[in-house]
C-alpha cells in the first residue's frame, strides 16, 4: 500500500487529501500501537502524547470519537496510564473500524464513554441511518458540549434518521470538516463566526488556501454556504440569523439555502428541517413503490409467467433459479404499469418522481432513465436532435452507438481525430484547436448553419476529461446556438468529486449559465470583439480563447450517463440528463425517441436500481468517490514503490497520457514528487485536458505481455476481471465497489507474476533473456502508427463541403444490404496491393471494428488506404467487428459507385 503516514506532515502531497478518510482509521491503528507498545515498555509517554495531539486537529471535524473521549484518553496519557490509555484508544480504533458507533449514538451520547457508548456494537440492519450535521457556530468553544445535549434530546422514537453535531467556530474550519468528512450531509450555519481557523497546520493550510485565493469573496454566513455548495452541491445547508433575515431570505444567491431561520427560536423545527432534507434524499420514488407491490396479494393474468415466482419455486427443474436470486426478485415481477408501478415510456408517477430526483442529483433541469444502455442513450440523442442532412462534429474514435445514431438519423458525421498515444495503440481526446478548425472551416464556406451538435467523449475509455467549459464556450462564440452531447458514460462518479464535477457536461453548464448570467459575461465579449475587429481572421481566431456573446447564447447540452458503469445500478441501467433552454421545441421529437427505442417490457429491478443508485450517491457519493479515487491512487503508489514490480510493470501517469502541450499548468501527475493540492486544483481550472485519476493504464508489454494475454491471465488464473486492453496495456478501473483487500490482492497477485518471470528468465538462460527482450520490444516499439480516418468517397459526399470532410454515411451503410452492389476483397493477397496502388479505389461497407482498440478504422462509405491495411495486417487480435477473416474486407464495389456517381 501507498504510504499514507504523511497525511499530517510539513508538506502533504496532493494525492494524500483523497486518503483523509482511511488515513484517520490508519492514524487511529497506530496510535493504538503505540499505546500497546508503550505499555510492553517499547515506547515513550511522549511519543504517545505527540501522536493524540497531532490528531487533534482533524479529529474535532467528526463526532466520534468526539472532543470528551479525546480529552479522556489525553488525561490518561497525562497520567502515565498507559493500560488504560491502550485499552480506551483500541475501543475507539476498532468502532471507527466497524463502524459500531453509528449504532451506540441511538443509545447513548457521543463522548460519553459508558459501556454502552464503548460497546463493540454489531450493525443493525433495522438500525436507523446515522448522519452527522454540520453546525458553524459563534458561540464560545466552552458552549459546544452544552449545545450537543439539548439537541440529542430533541431525538424522537419516530425519527427515520439519526444524527450527531460536529461544532466549528470558523469559516476556514467548516470548510475543512466539509471536505475531510463525507459522513457530514447537512450543514447548520450561524452568523458572526470567526473567519480563520485557530489552528495554522500544513494538512489544513493545504486545504484551504487553493480555496482561498480570491481575498474579496464573500465570507458572511451566506458566502460560506455558497462555497459548501459549490463543493458539495448534495449538502443542505441551513442559515440561522439574527437579523434581518426577511431580507436575507430574499436574496437571489440565498437560493443555495434549504431553509433560513430567525436565531435558534426553533429548534425542534431546525431539527425537523434536517430530518425532512435528508429523506427528501433518501426517498427512492419508483423503489419505494416497488417493495410495496411486492407485499401485496397480486393475481396476475398478464404475459409474464415469471412474476409471483409460482412457475419457478413450483417447478420441480427450475426451482435452483428461484433459490439462487429469492423470492422478492419474483415478487417484484411485473408487465403492470398500474397499481403502484408507472410507465417508463410516459412516466406520470413515481418513475416521473425518481426522474425529477435523479435531474437534480446529476445538475440537469430532465433526466431520463434507459433501462438497455448508454447505447441507447447515444442513439435516443441523436435522433432526437438531428435530421437528415445535419451535421454533426463526431470523434471518430468515439463509441460505435454514436456513429450508429449519425446513420439512423441521417445526420452526416465530420470526423475530427483525437491526439494519437502510438506507443501504447490508443487514442486520447479532440483537441480544442481541432474541433475550431472544423467549425471555421464550416463557416468559411457558409455552411456553419448546418451543423447541428458537437459530439465528444468524456471521459475516455482511457480516463482522458476535457475542459468542458472551455470547450462550450468557444464552439458557442463561433455558433451560439450548437448543440452538444458528453457521452459520459464512464464517469457518472465525477459528479461528486469537487475535483472532476467542473469537468463533467453539467458541472460545466451550471458554470456558463452563471457566468453568462453575469455582467461581466457581457463586458468580456465586447472587449474581446473590440481587440479582433469586425473582420477577424480564423488565424487571429484560433488563436485566441473566444468568448461567446451571452445576449445569442442558447445553451444547449446533453449528458448520457451508465450508471451501472460506476454506480450501484444493474448492468445496462442508463440515462440522459438535459440542460437545454429549448428542450420544450424538441421535447415531443426526444418522446418519439424514447418510443422508438425503449422496451415495452422495461426491467422493473432495473429502474429501481437507477433511482436506489441516485439516492445513494446523494447521501454518500462524496465519500464513495473519494475511497475509489484514493484506491486508484494507492494502486498507482504500491506498483511504483514496489522494487519487483515496479522492474516489469507501471501505470502511465498524466504525463504519458496527455501531451506537454495539453498541459498548460505543467501538472505531471499526482505521485510526483512536490505536486500538492494546489497544482491539482491549477490543472483542473487551466489544463486542456484532465485525466481522470480512477482509469490506470497498466503497462504490461514491459512484461512481454500484450493486453489481450495478460487479461486472460489475470481471469483465469487470478480470478482478476477487467475489460480494456490496447497491444501493450491493460486498464485497471476503481470504482465505488473496491476495498483496500481489492489493492491488496491486485499486489500480491502482481508479485507472484513478477515472481514467475524471474524464474523463467532465470532457468531460460541467455536465450530465454533474449527471447523475452525481443517480446518486450515487440510490444513497446514495434507498434503499428494508428490509422486516421481518411475520407468518404466522393459518391457519398455529394452534399459536402469541399474543404470539410463530412459525407452521407447511411446512404453507404445501406449499400451493404444489396449483395450485387458489393464484394469481398482479403487483407493479405495481390488483389489488395493493386487496387491500393492502381486502383479503382477500395471503400468499405460497413463499420469495421478491432477490439483492442475498439474505434472503427474503417466506416460505411469511407476510402480503404494502405495506412489501414497496415495497421490490420499488424493486429495481432481475435475480435474484429465487420471483418470476416475467411472473405476479407467487405466493399461496395466500383460499378455500385460508380452508379451513384452518375457515371
Amino acid at each position: 500500500m501507498a504510504n499514507k503516514t504523511d497525511f499530517m506532515s510539513a508538506a502533504p502531497r496532493a494525492d494524500q487529501l483523497f486518503s483523509a478518510p482511511s488515513a484517520r482509521a490508519d492514524r487511529w491503528r497506530r496510535i493504538t500501537a503505540s499505546c500497546d507498545a508503550w505499555q510492553a515498555g517499547h515506547a515513550s509517554q511522549a511519543e504517545v502524547m505527540h501522536a493524540l495531539e497531532e490528531a487533534t486537529v482533524t479529529e474535532e471535524f467528526f463526532a466520534f470519537p468526539g472532543t470528551r473521549q479525546m480529552a479522556a484518553l489525553l488525561d490518561r496519557v497525562a497520567a502515565d496510564d498507559a493500560a488504560g490509555s491502550a485499552a480506551a484508544a483500541r475501543r475507539i480504533s476498532t468502532k471507527l473500524l466497524d463502524k459500531s458507533y453509528r449504532v451506540g449514538s441511538d443509545q447513548a451520547e457521543q463522548g460519553d464513554e459508558s459501556d454502552a457508548d464503548l460497546t463493540f456494537a454489531p450493525h443493525h440492519s433495522n438500525a436507523r441511518p446515522y448522519f452527522e450535521v454540520l453546525l458553524v457556530s459563534a458561540a464560545p468553544q466552552a458552549k459546544w458540549a452544552g449545545l450537543a445535549s439539548e439537541i440529542r434530546r430533541l431525538r424522537r422514537p419516530e425519527d427515520s434518521f439519526i444524527y450527531e453535531p460536529v461544532f466549528v467556530g470558523s469559516f476556514e474550519d467548516a470548510f475543512c470538516a466539509a471536505a475531510l468528512n463525507p459522513s457530514i450531509l447537512s450543514v447548520v450555519a450561524s452568523q458572526g463566526f470567526a473567519l480563520h481557523s485557530r489552528h495554522n497546520v500544513p494538512v489544513l493550510r493545504s486545504l484551504l488556501d487553493p480555496a482561498f485565493e480570491d481575498a474579496s469573496a464573500d465570507r458572511t454566513a451566506l458566502g460560506l454556504c455558497k462555497i459548501l455548495k459549490r463543493m458539495r452541491p448534495e449538502l443542505d445547508l441551513f442559515l440561522l440569523s439574527d437579523r434581518d433575515v426577511e431580507k436575507l431570505a430574499g436574496d437571489p444567491e440565498a437560493n443555495v439555502v434549504r431553509r433560513m431561520f430567525y436565531s435558534v427560536e426553533e429548534p425542534l423545527e431546525l431539527h425537523l428541517a434536517i430530518l425532512e432534507g435528508i429523506q427528501d434524499r433518501f426517498q427512492s420514488p419508483f423503489f419505494d413503490n416497488l417493495k410495496n407491490y411486492a407485499k401485496r396479494p397480486i393475481g396476475t393474468f398478464h404475459a409474464l409467467p415469471i412474476a409471483r415466482g409460482k412457475s419457478i419455486f413450483k417447478s420441480d427443474w427450475i426451482r435452483d433459479m428461484g433459490e439462487f436470486y429469492g423470492i422478492n426478485l419474483f415478487l417484484a415481477e411485473s408487465s403492470a404499469t398500474t397499481g403502484g408501478l408507472d410507465s417508463l415510456l410516459e412516466p406520470t408517477g413515481n418513475i416521473k418522481k425518481a426522474q425529477e430526483l435523479a435531474a437534480r442529483a446529476f445538475g440537469g433541469d430532465h433526466a431520463f432513465f434507459v433501462t438497455n444502455g448508454t447505447s441507447t442513450s447515444n442513439k435516443m440523442v441523436h435522433q432526437a436532435l438531428c435530421a437528415p442532412g445535419d451535421i454533426v462534429i463526431l470523434d471518430r474514435n468515439c463509441h460505435k452507438s454514436h456513429h450508429y445514431g449519425c446513420v439512423l438519423a441521417g445526420a452526416q458525421p465530420l470526423y475530427v481525430e483525437a491526439f494519437p498515444l502510438t506507443e501504447f495503440s490508443m487514442y486520447g481526446a479532440v483537441p480544442l484547436a481541432t474541433v475550431k478548425a472544423a467549425m471555421l472551416a464550416l463557416k468559411a464556406e457558409g455552411r456553419l448553419d448546418r451543423l447541428r451538435m458537437v459530439d465528444l467523449t468524456n471521459c475516455t475509455f482511457d480516463g482522458h476529461m476535457y475542459n468542458t467549459r472551455r470547450v462550450m464556450e468557444e464552439c458557442l462564440a463561433i455558433k451560439p446556438d450548437v448543440v452538444f452531447l458528453w457521452d459520459e458514460a464512464w464517469s457518472a462518479f465525477a459528479r461528486w468529486s469537487p475535483l472532476l464535477r467542473p469537468r463533467t457536461a453539467m458541472g460545466a453548464a451550471a458554470d456558463i449559465e452563471a457566468y453568462l448570467a453575469s455582467p461581466e459575461a457581457l463586458k468580456a465579449y465586447e472587449a474581446q470583439q473590440a481587440k479582433l475587429g469586425k473582420n477577424p481572421t480564423d488565424e487571429a481566431l484560433m488563436a485566441t480563447r473566444l468568448v461567446p456573446d451571452p445576449r445569442a447564447v442558447r445553451l444547449r447540452v446533453y449528458q448520457t450517463s451508465s450508471t451501472h458503469k460506476s454506480l450501484s445500478a444493474i448492468r445496462q441501467g442508463s440515462m440522459v440528463v438535459v440542460k437545454d433552454v429549448d428542450f420544450g421545441t424538441i421535447e415531443a421529437q426526444f418522446h418519439e425517441a424514447i418510443f422508438t427505442h425503449a422496451s415495452t417490457s422495461p426491467n422493473q429491478q432495473l429502474i429501481a436500481s437507477i433511482d436506489v443508485a441516485r439516492r445513494q450517491m446523494e447521501l454518500e457519493g462524496y465519500g464513495l468517490v473519494l475511497n475509489a479515487i484514493e484506491i486508484a491512487l494507492a494502486i498507482r503508489g504500491a506498483i511504483a514503490e514496489h522494487p519487483l514490480i515496479s522492474k516489469y510493470f507501471s501505470v502511465a501517469g498524466a504525463d504519458q497520457m496527455i501531451p506537454e502541450k495539453f498541459r498548460q499548468s505543467g501538472f505531471k501527475d499526482f505521485l510526483t514528487p512536490g505536486i500538492t493540492w494546489a497544482d491539482a486544483l491549477k490543472s483542473v481550472r487551466e489544463d486542456e485536458f484532465l485525466l481522470d485519476p480512477t482509469r490506470m493504464t497498466l503497462i504490461c508489454g514491459t512484461a512481454g505481455f500484450d493486453g489481450t494475454q495478460f487479461k486472460g491471465i489475470l481471469a483465469a488464473e487470478f480470478n482478476i476481471q477487467l475489460n480494456k486492453t490496447s497491444r501493450n496495456s491493460v486498464l485497471l478501473q476503481s470504482n465505488i465497489n473496491n476495498t483496500r483487500s481489492d489493492v491488496a490482492h491486485l499486489i500480491r497477485v502482481l508479485v507472484e507474476i513478477c515472481n514467475g518471470i524471474e524464474k523463467n528468465l532465470a532457468q531460460g538462460g541467455e536465450a530465454g533473456r533474449k527471447a523475452f527482450a525481443k517480446r518486450v520490444t515487440s510490444l513497446m516499439t514495434d507498434v503499428p502508427d494508428l490509422p486516421d480516418f481518411s475520407a468518404f468517397h466522393p459518391a457519398f459526399r455529394k452534399d459536402a463541403g469541399k474543404h470539410t470532410v463530412e459525407g452521407d454515411m447511411r446512404s453507404a451503410f445501406y449499400c451493404a444490404y444489396k449483395a450485387d452492389e458489393c464484394e469481398y476483397v482479403p487483407i493479405f493477397g495481390k488483389e489488395c496491393d493493386e487496387r491500393l496502388k492502381n486502383g479503382p479505389p477500395m471503400v468499405s461497407s460497413n463499420f469495421v471494428i478491432p477490439y483492442p482498440p475498439g474505434f472503427p478504422i474503417l466506416v460505411p462509405g469511407q476510402v480503404v488506404t494502405s495506412h489501414t491495411i497496415e495497421f490490420m495486417r499488424k493486429l495481432d487480435v481475435k475480435e474484429i467487428h465487420g471483418y470476416e477473416r475467411e472473405k476479407g474486407l467487405k466493399l461496395i464495389t466500383p460499378a455500385a459507385l460508380a452508379k451513384r456517381m452518375g457515371k
